[in-house]
């Protein structure tokens, strides 16, 4: 029996640094909550940054969906990756860009390795 994939990580972020020499990740400006003068709100630039592990040998798909509730979820990532081996630990990093929030409010983000849910968390957008 294959296991599921799991979550090591999830963090978001200001961006993620990739030594070319070494392949250490340097996560840069973790945060939990995004703030808004005026709604709706436009985030410019984050980085959703993911590590699984147990994720079978071969090819995989990665979805990440977000909405203000579980009936306006939508899909806004979804990205192919490789697993070598179960033992691999996979750093995905999943660049964001003007992501719109059209009110204050916790938005529900579910993550997803081939349709299977491994994740659901939130973000909190204030005034």
């Amino acid at each position: 029996m294959q296991s599921k994939p799991q979550v090591l990580a999830w963090l978001t972020c200001d961006g993620v640094h990739v030594d070319p020499a070494t392949g250490k990740h340097t996560i840069l400006g973790i945060f939990a909550a995004i703030r808004g003068r005026q709604f709706p709100v436009v985030h410019p630039y984050m980085v959703w940054f993911l590590t699984l592990s147990d994720v079978p040998t071969g090819a995989h798909k990665v979805k990440i969906s977000m909405g203000a509730d579980h009936a306006s979820m939508a899909p806004l990532i979804e990205q192919p990756f490789e697993s070598s081996n179960p033992l691999q630990r996979i750093n995905l990093i999943n660049e964001i860009r003007n992501l719109s929030f059209p009110k204050p409010g916790d938005y529900s983000l579910v993550i997803e390795v081939d349709d299977e849910p491994l994740l659901a968390t939130s973000l909190t957008v204030s005034g």
